[in-house]
Parts: structure tokens; sequence; C-alpha cells
């Protein structure tokens, strides 16, 4: 329904030029800090045992996001890899055909786009990603990048977007996208009003063709009597 309605083709205006120019930017930020991060040994103490920086290829993930599936990069890359591959392929084309309105979805799909490429060059490159952001989450330290703070941020804003903001929100809570549900919902009914319309009023034809017919018989049976 959701496809339908939307009327897929192209819609690159110019809030879609800046996105796009916004994730090559998120994108150039991931891999500048994973290159300089790997060259300058950084190491830093934000939060000591909550958030520290450790640089200088210490932290290398065979797996994906956090660190996740690092126990067998052989057989965890190339599906990544794949996985990746159509993962971006998908949201490019959501980007792409998504009208102009959907700011908020458009935006989420530009960051997820870009942090999803910043770690595919990594899995390509080098068969792993260049960690080294750390963060205790699950009961101990686990070091990230940019691209995964991206990926992150972008899927919670569309999760948001989808569930609270924009016009096929499943609880609409902004006036917006209130007033476009409930601007959609009478032009279905409106539709399928007109639907109904359509069927009764070829039933009527119909009817009145049907009591024709034993009119005109009659008609024609009173004239044969007449001539007799």
């Amino acid at each position: 329904m959701l496809i339908k309605k939307l009327k897929l083709k192209p819609h690159i205006g110019l809030k879609s030029i800046i996105l796009i120019v916004a994730s090559v930017v998120l994108l150039a930020a991931d891999l500048l800090t994973k290159y300089f991060e790997e060259k300058n040994n950084w190491q830093l103490k934000i939060i000591p045992g909550f958030a520290e920086i450790e640089g200088g290829g210490i932290h290398r993930n065979g797996g994906c996001a956090f660190s996740f599936l690092n126990n067998n990069p052989q057989i965890g890359q190339p599906i990544l890899i794949t996985l990746t591959f159509i993962l971006l392929a998908l949201l490019i084309f959501a980007f792409i055909c998504l009208p102009e309105r959907f700011t908020v979805l458009k935006t989420a799909i530009a960051i997820v786009v870009a942090g999803a490429i910043g770690n595919l060059v990594d899995r390509i490159a080098f068969f792993y990603v260049r960690d080294w952001f750390g963060l205790w989450m699950f009961g101990g330290m686990t070091f990230c990048n940019f691209a995964d703070f991206w990926i992150v941020i972008g899927v919670a804003l569309a999760v948001v977007d989808l569930m609270f903001l924009n016009e096929w929100a499943v609880f609409p809570l902004t006036k917006k996208a209130k007033a476009a549900q409930a601007e959609r919902r009478a032009q279905e009914e409106a539709e399928k009003a007109a639907q109904a319309v359509t069927p009764a009023a070829g039933n009527a034809e119909v009817n009145s063709a049907v009591s024709e017919v034993p009119a005109a018989t009659e008609e024609k049976t009173d004239n044969d009597t007449e001539s007799q």
C-alpha cells in the first residue's frame, strides 16, 4: 500500500543533495579518524572505564558492529560484505524514491549509508573493521568507530520517524502527521464511496433494461392480437 501510494519515481531535490553531501562528510570523518588513530596511536581516557580511545591498531573487528561475530572472520566477513551490498542497494533505492517531504527518514537513510560504506571499505580492504573508541556496555568495554555510531543513530532516527513523526507513522504525534493521515483516510473513504456508487448505477441500468423486456413483449403480443 505504501509503495503504491508513493508512486515510485526519482525524487532528488535540494534536500536530497544536501543530505548526500552530509553523508559524504560523515563517511570522510569515519575513514579519516580510522587512518589517524592508527597512524598517531591515539590514547585517551575520556571517562576511565566507561569511554576511552585506544588507537594504534589495537582493536580490529572481524565481525560487525560493536565487535559482534568477531570470532570467525573468514566466514563472517564474506557474509557481512554481501549483506552490506544488498542493504546499501535497498537503502539507496529508498532514498531516491522517497519524496522530499520525508526529510527525517531520508536523513536517517543518509546517515546509515555513510556508516555502512565506512565499514564496508574496511571489510573489503583489510577483511576487518578498525575500531578505536571504547564504551562500557554489555558488561565490559566494547570498541567501535564512527561508522558504528552513524548506523545506530540512523536506525534510531528512522524508527522514531516511522513510529511517531511522518505521515505513515504507527502512532502519529505531530500535527502534520495527524493531518496527513486524516486527509488520507478521507480520500480512501471517498474512493470507496465512488466505487460503491458505480456498481449500484450499473445494477440500476440492468434492472431497467430487464423491466423493459416484458413491457416490450406485452406490447408485441397486443399488436399481434389486434392484427388478427
